[in-house]
Formats: C-alpha cells, structure tokens, sequence
C-alpha cells in the first residue's frame, strides 16, 4: 500500500490508490481478510525463495499460479463484503451514486 494510505496522513484523497473513504469492518472480518492476505504474503516468500534457490521454471509457476488464485478468492470475499454492507447501506440510504460506482470497480477488477 502507498505510504499516501497512512491514515496520520492528511493528502489521503490525493493518494492515487484510494478513494479517501473508509470502512470500519467487523472484528471477524478483519481477522479473515487479514489471515488471507498473510498467507498470501508467505506464498509470495516461498516464491522468492524458490527463485534464489534455482528451483524450476514451472515449479515457479505452479506456486504463482497458487498466489493467484489465493488473490482472486481474496477479492471474492471482500467485494461479497462491501456489496452485503457499503453498497446495500448506501442504496438503503438513497445514494444510489453507489451502483456506479460499484461497476466502475468491476470493470477495473475484470480487465
């Protein structure tokens, strides 16, 4: 994440991965996000190792193949989120902004 994201930092809407909004996520959630992303990031060592160890090319790619999945179940996840809580609150609230913006980021995430 860009050192921008840091919450202490006040250019937060200039930063150019964020929207600037945020989102206060369940304790179980949160624990389930963050376990996924630090599995993900011990695949992502193993790579590493595997690269400074000359491991073979298709075992490499095998792993990362892994990690890339691991990432897409990842998003699976946290889009059902965001859709089951920030989008219905906000079509519940009359912000109907919300479906727009919700396909925007489908159309980023299925490029």
């Amino acid at each position: 994440m860009a050192d921008c994201c840091n919450k202490e930092n006040e250019a937060i809407e200039a930063c150019p991965c964020c929207s600037g909004k945020h989102k206060e996520r369940s304790e179980k959630e949160y624990k389930d996000l963050m376990n996924r992303l630090k599995r993900i990031e011990g695949q992502v060592r193993g790579v590493e190792g595997m690269l400074e160890n000359n491991a073979y090319c298709t075992d490499i790619l095998v792993q990362v193949s892994a990690i890339t999945s691991a990432l897409n179940s990842f998003n699976k996840a946290l889009l059902a989120n965001h859709m089951r809580t920030c989008v219905a609150d906000n079509i519940r609230e009359g912000n109907d902004d919300v479906i727009d913006e919700l396909v925007t980021t489908l159309q980023k995430l299925m490029k």
